[in-house]
């Protein structure tokens, strides 16, 4: 489903910033079919993954991070070509191999991290995703497995960047 719209900010939400409105029928298109999760492409060039959010009136949005506005040169009031997709994937962000592999022969985080709600699934994923360097990934996958294990499958957020800060890899 393709639309036009302008990249708008809140002003009065300190939680929510850069952000584009999705006219309403496209948006209960997805929502009727229970989908929040949609793959969005801008302008032809960048491609990502999001969740359509309520905007609290009955109208929803996409939120635009300060990578994608920096990565396109994008300000308040540009305008943005978009194509939502229903999000098909399992996670609803991409699995970062490095963490992929770890979960296949550590079975007990892969159950933890699978009895995580899909909301926290995709924290974690983002999290380890997010470095562009192999190695990086690895330590990331690395310590959110031994938080998981070592917390009975719970996430202690301020604990778990405190464990990515101490992490001293095996050399």
């Amino acid at each position: 489903m393709q639309f036009t719209a302008q990249l708008e900010r809140f002003e009065d939400n300190p939680l929510w910033g850069h952000h584009v409105l999705v006219p309403d029928e496209i948006a209960q298109a997805f929502l009727t079919e229970k989908q929040s999760r949609v793959v969005c492409n801008l302008n032809g060039e960048h491609e990502f993954q999001c969740a359509l959010m309520p905007k609290g009136d009955g109208s929803y949005f996409i939120m635009l991070n300060s990578a994608i506005r920096k990565k396109m040169a994008l300000h308040i009031g540009s305008k943005l070509d978009i194509t939502l997709a229903k999000d098909e994937s399992k996670y609803g962000l991409p699995m970062p191999d490095e963490f992929q592999e770890l979960l296949y022969q550590d079975e007990t985080a892969d159950r933890l991290f699978h009895a995580l709600t899909k909301g926290k699934q995709r924290s974690l994923l983002h999290i380890i995703g997010k470095p562009k360097g192999e190695a990086k990934r690895l330590e990331k996958a690395i310590v959110v497995a031994e938080h998981l294990k070592a917390n009975d499958g719970k996430i202690d957020f301020k604990a778990l960047n405190e464990a990515f800060r101490n992490y001293k890899p095996f050399l």
